[in-house]
């Protein structure tokens, strides 16, 4: 039997099934409010078990519809607190859990990609998984040195399975395209598609592994483990101990918190410079604080690379938000592809679209919290909002893709964490065009 389910049309058909049964939820709820009941906790009720079917199908699914469940958990954070609850604790759990695979399957992927001795190359392998992700599982083991590992085992079919999902991706592309006018969006996916389908080598992971481990080695505030061994399917990298950035957003001193959130800005603001890399997977279950007050980051599937670093079109477009100047925004905007030449824009709209996002930027520190994420994202989501109408006309152009990822999913991750962060002094350090633009 398949590890993973990986006809199209079944795939489809689990997919289909989260929004038929959130309707089917919702129509019941609305039969059980004409009788009478409470209205608050029949919402508890629909909202918790379209939690749990979320956990349930994304789970099994893995591939590419756990990679798009393991995202949204970072956006948690933007749902209404008298609703997030359950979806914090299901979505919470895609970040580092799913249902894991057979051991006699995990054996023979290690045996195919490390060899039938693979054993030898290990003194214990504990068969039970530490962690999963999105299209693979973490086992703890000792390698022959005596070092301890985290062996990352791909499911197998995952390949199968993440393609289909792209597949149906790329079918509702005119779908996208009805819901963002202003956007480019078959080009946006096809980069979409092509950074995923990157992630199924763990050879290429492993590569970027190396590279942030060599040029962060020694570093006061970063721990990369370092690569051991490394296989299409398989990799092995030294094990750490730390406290996971979920276990701080469920139970962290404000202290933790805070520096959590600081290391966390730092790292994904410095990196580019310093590495050439960007890590482009921001979600808790890929960040750890050690003993030691320093930052642990793992898997290195999803990169954008940036030899140059940080394109300072952000730091522009930033301190022209800052200085309420709309004209030069709109204008910048035009020039980098953000606005498409047939599109029609006022320049006080786009101003009043990005100006709350750069909030982070106008004080000494900023106070990272899900009230202040909540009300952004009620306000360029409400239909009968100017900002609605603005936000569909805007483009992402591809190459700017991952980073965008990478800054909403660090926004997220900030908010969960609750943390105040000196978050101007971290973009004038490290954002270009930040500073440049101030003249």
């Amino acid at each position: 039997m398949a590890d993973i389910p990986r006809q199209s049309a079944h795939r489809t058909a689990k997919l289909a099934s989260l929004p038929l049964g959130v309707a089917g939820r919702v129509a019941a709820g609305w039969g059980r409010r004409l009788t009478g009941q409470n209205a608050a906790e029949i919402n508890a009720d629909v909202a918790a078990k379209t939690a749990e079917q979320l956990f349930a199908v994304l789970g099994q699914l893995k591939g590419g519809a756990m990679k798009f469940g393991q995202a949204l958990s970072v956006f948690e954070a933007a749902v209404p607190d008298a609703m997030a609850g359950p979806y914090r604790e299901a979505l919470t759990k895609l970040q580092s859990a799913a249902p894991p695979m057979p051991i006699s399957s995990v054996h023979r992927v290690l045996a195919e990609q490390l060899g039938s001795s693979w054993r030898t190359r290990f003194e214990s392998f504990d068969d039970e998984p530490a962690a999963s992700a999105s299209i693979g599982q973490v086992h703890r083991a000792v390698w022959h040195d005596g070092r301890e590992v985290a062996v990352k085992v791909q499911y197998p079919g995952a390949d199968e399975a993440l393609r289909s999902d792209l597949r149906q991706l790329m079918r509702f592309s005119r779908l996208f395209q009805s819901l963002a006018p202003g956007a480019e969006v078959k080009p946006l996916l096809e980069e979409l598609q092509e950074r995923m389908v990157e992630e199924l080598d763990y050879r290429i992971e492993a590569d970027n592994q190396r590279t942030f481990a060599k040029v962060l080695s020694g570093d006061e505030r970063v721990v990369v483990p370092a690569v051991i061994a490394s296989a299409p399917k398989v990799v092995v990298t030294e094990w750490v101990t730390g406290t996971p950035f979920s276990k701080i957003i469920a139970e962290g001193s404000q202290a933790e918190r805070n520096l959590a959130g600081r290391l966390l800005a730092e790292f994904h603001f410095s990196t580019p410079a310093k590495v050439g890399l960007l890590h482009a997977d921001p979600h808790p279950g890929n960040f750890m604080l050690l003993p030691d007050e320093r930052l642990c980051v793992i898997d290195f599937g999803a990169v954008s690379r940036l030899p140059d670093g940080l394109p300072p079109t952000f730091g522009k477009m930033v301190r022209l938000a800052l200085h309420d100047q709309s004209i030069e925004l709109l204008e910048l905007l035009r020039e980098e592809r953000f606005v498409q030449p047939d599109q029609e824009l006022r320049a006080e709209d786009v101003l009043a679209y990005l100006a709350p996002f750069v909030d982070p930027a106008r004080t000494e520190t900023f106070h990272f919290t899900r009230r202040w994420l909540q009300r952004q994202a009620e306000r360029v989501s409400d239909l009968s909002s100017p900002d609605f109408r603005t936000g569909r006309l805007l483009n992402l152009p591809p190459d700017y893709l991952l980073i965008h990822r990478v800054t909403l999913g660090a926004t997220g991750i900030l908010c969960q964490l609750d943390a105040e962060v000196a978050t101007r002094d971290i973009i004038a350090e490290w954002q270009p065009g930040f500073a440049e633009a101030e003249a």
